[in-house]
């Protein structure tokens, strides 16, 4: 009797191919980059995409006036380099000491062109960029100071979440300057509207770049709007 082989579900093929680009970056080129060191600049070619290792990178703008607009924050497991067409169009500088993974960009899209699976991983990335960028078009609106900072911290709450850690409990790898130029606030700003939640009792801050969440209820109600603080 001729024995059946089992085939490959759908989900197993694409947990496969994750795996084989995870595989391919785990062997990519490691470059270190220091604090305040570029990965690369507005206008550099696009040549390689970066998987951030460890550390953190800021992803940011200069705007006409010379200020510096942050548009988000990479940290270890996200790619960043994704779909700039010829040229960087924005600025990629660690904020603490980095190691990434470089992998060119035409090695990228050849295997992304032979497998639909890596394309559709590489789009999702792409379209995590894209929801980011949103969410800070909602961060800085018509919001206040105490709203922007809470829901930077809820957010960041559910990265932490996300991959495993403490979502009460994190280290900040940037700077207040860093969340200001994100935010749209002043680093005065951001400084003390952290001293203002901490005196309410909403969180801690054992040191400067570790926060704990106390009262996750009431932040929340600060997010939303549900009690200006300011």
């Amino acid at each position: 009797m001729q024995t059946l082989s089992r085939q490959a579900t759908p989900s197993s093929i694409i947990a496969s191919r994750v795996a084989d680009l995870d595989q391919t970056l785990a062997h990519a080129a490691l470059r270190r980059v220091e604090a305040k060191e570029f990965v690369f600049i507005e206008g550099d070619p696009t040549t390689h995409v970066f998987r951030v290792e460890t550390g953190a990178v800021a992803l940011y703008k200069v705007l006409a006036d010379g200020r510096r607009q942050i548009v988000g924050f990479a940290y270890p497991g996200d790619l960043i380099g994704l779909g700039a067409q010829g040229e960087h169009v924005m600025n990629a500088q660690a904020i603490k000491p980095t190691r990434l993974r470089c992998l060119g960009l035409a090695t990228l899209h050849r295997s992304a062109a032979q497998d639909p699976a890596l394309g559709f991983k590489l789009y999702e990335a792409v379209a995590r960029e894209l929801e980011a960028t949103r969410d800070l078009m909602l961060t800085t609106g018509q919001r206040s100071a105490t709203e922007r900072v809470v829901s930077f911290l809820l957010a960041f709450s559910r990265r932490a979440e996300r991959n495993g850690l403490d979502p009460c409990d994190f280290e900040l790898p940037m700077t207040r300057a860093d969340i200001g130029d994100f935010l749209g606030l002043t680093i005065e700003t951001v400084s003390r509207t952290f001293t203002k939640l901490r005196t309410l009792g909403f969180i801690e801050l054992p040191q400067a770049s570790r926060v704990k969440l106390v009262d996750l209820d009431h932040l929340e109600d600060l997010a939303a709007g549900a009690s200006n603080q300011d």
